[in-house]
């Protein structure tokens, strides 16, 4: 489909509309300075009902709610701020100090034929801009035009980058903000702490902002390497509250969490909490908690706990044989999705679950843990939230934090999927199915995909028959959703779950429908998956016409 836009003095980029589900749209512009003025123009002029907007090279990721603004006054808005310029006014801009002994830095003078020195000017001269953030908290992708240090990635990526360390990729520096993978070249480092959680905003550069580097000796260097700052939950139960747990046991780590970090991705931060979102919020009504009270996400695997004082629980989700031992020596089965009453030293044993992936726990009045960026959600890749629970850990909770009674038989939105069985979801074709043979998009939708064990809270790899690309380019960074199914060079899709990376760099052939993002979540290893389809794959092509 293609959409006449009116031209004006000022000349009006073309631009594609994307599908990714209801409620998200990507927008790919021409390059990144339409991108950012895009941008912009969103920022200076909000439009009522986006919830929130992605920046990345040339594409705009932009969420909305449905009910309240629809597809066509999205589209409306976006024509209406096409082609503005970018605002002109005071800019903050960061300096950054580098030290330029990148393990890269011969190989990129030689790339680029100039000598290392000349690399350095190259890049202390240039006055770059945030373009935007991702593939990890406060790792932002910054943009200096003219500046003549255009050089790709390594051919073989490392697998630990320091942190502070600074690099070059195509048309962008960067900064590692932590210790991770990364193919970028390195050119240098820095003793600045790019994301610090006692920060406020815990960001360095955000998305406008302007930074400036300079050249450093090494006797001004000290530790880049900062570990993760964390919300811990607090040691023991304070008297004033009186009751709580402690785990006993756990066979797999216990992960404190909510629904997730919104709105934080200007600082490079992805929504994140709880897996299964209506078993999560399931667990709390239950016990007469509102729907984001903190609460345990409890992964396949035995896991044991004893109430401190009086208190009232809920289990959730993957269903497991669940029994109380009372402090006299009494044993009782206790059933999922459905309230129980604790008495202090009651001791309340999980077995592991035969179908699904992820038990929820509740407590009446919520565990009492200091949140971090807004939330207490704990988020694998990024390292952000509480730390992972076990044995010894005590939990303190808020009785005084309920106002609901509790609601016994309460029933979840669906059955558990078992490893055995193949499991249905519904998708949305898009962002990049064109990127993909009509031979690879049929194959995708009629085949049976494997869950590996190669799975995690990020994502799901599947295994299958590899699907063939059309489009062998690279993909420059664009943001992704919950649910995404990108698909790496192996062509074997991997369906992002809560802790997905902000952005990514492989085209996403679908995303998951809305209402199978829970069921997603709680797919096994050994199960299969099978894709239906709910739209034909299209986009809308925004063109200048002259005007009538």
């Amino acid at each position: 489909m293609t959409l006449a836009v009116p031209s004006s003095a000022v000349a009006v980029p073309s631009l594609r509309v994307l599908p990714l589900r209801p409620g998200a749209l990507l927008l790919e512009l021409v390059g990144l300075e339409e991108t950012l003025s895009l941008y912009d123009a969103f920022q200076q002029s909000p439009v009522a009902g986006v919830l929130e907007i992605v920046p990345a090279a040339r594409t705009l990721m932009i969420a909305y709610d449905p009910l309240s603004l629809d597809q066509a006054e999205l589209l409306q808005a976006v024509a209406a701020r096409l082609g503005k310029k970018r605002s002109v006014g005071v800019t903050e801009t960061v300096d950054i100090p580098v030290h330029y002994d990148g393990e890269d830095i011969a190989d990129v003078a030689e790339l680029l034929g100039c000598s290392t020195s000349e690399v350095v000017r190259r890049h202390t001269e240039a006055e770059y801009t945030v373009a935007f953030t991702g593939f990890a908290p406060g790792f932002a992708y910054l943009s200096a035009p003219g500046a003549e240090l255009a050089v790709p990635r390594r051919k073989s990526p490392r697998t630990v980058v320091p942190a502070g360390s600074v690099g070059l990729a195509g048309e962008f520096s960067g900064v590692y903000p932590k210790a991770s993978p990364g193919g970028w070249q390195l050119i240098g480092r820095t003793p600045l702490a790019m994301f610090d959680l006692a920060r406020d905003p815990a960001t360095l550069l955000r998305p406008g902002l302007r930074v400036r580097f300079h050249d450093i000796a090494r006797s001004s260097m000290h530790a880049v390497e900062k570990t993760a700052v964390v919300a811990k939950p607090r040691a023991g139960v304070p008297s004033d509250i009186g009751n709580g747990i402690e785990i006993l046991s756990s066979g797999l780590p216990v992960l404190m969490q909510d629904l997730g970090r919104a709105h934080m991705a200007a600082q490079g931060v992805s929504l994140s909490g709880a897996l299964d979102h209506g078993n999560f919020k399931l667990a709390n009504r239950i016990v007469g908690n509102r729907p984001g009270t903190p609460a345990l996400e409890i992964a396949p695997a035995g896991f044991s706990f004893k109430a401190i004082g009086r208190g009232v629980v809920a289990f959730t989700g993957a269903p497991a044989a669940t029994s109380v031992t009372s402090a006299n020596g009494d044993v009782a089965s206790v059933d999922f999705n459905t309230p129980i009453a604790l008495d202090d030293g009651d001791v309340v044993a999980l077995q592991s679950p035969l179908s699904g992936t992820r038990s929820y726990l509740a407590m009446r009045g919520g565990f009492v843990v200091e949140p971090v960026l807004g939330s207490v959600a704990t988020d694998t890749l990024a390292q952000i939230g509480a730390v992972a629970l076990g044995a010894g850990t005590q939990l303190a909770v808020n009785s005084e934090n309920v106002k609901k009674p509790v609601l016994p038989g309460e029933q979840p939105a669906f059955a558990m999927p078992k490893a055995d069985e193949i499991v249905t979801l519904d998708i949305y074709l898009g962002p990049r199915t064109d990127w993909f043979t009509n031979e690879a998009v049929e194959s995708f939708l009629s085949q049976s995909w494997r869950v590996t064990p190669q799975s995690s809270r990020v994502g799901i790899r599947l295994s299958g028959e590899p699907l063939e690309r059309l489009d062998r380019n690279e993909l420059p960074s664009e943001a992704t959703l919950r649910g995404a199914l990108q698909v790496p060079a192996s062509g074997q899709p991997v369906l992002f779950l809560s802790d997905h990376p902000l952005t990514g760099g492989y085209p996403v052939i679908a995303n998951v429908a809305a209402h199978h993002l829970d069921l997603a979540g709680q797919i096994p290893v050994g199960a299969h998956i099978r894709f239906n389809a709910l739209n034909a794959f299209t986009h809308i092509d925004f063109v200048a016409s002259d005007p009538q």
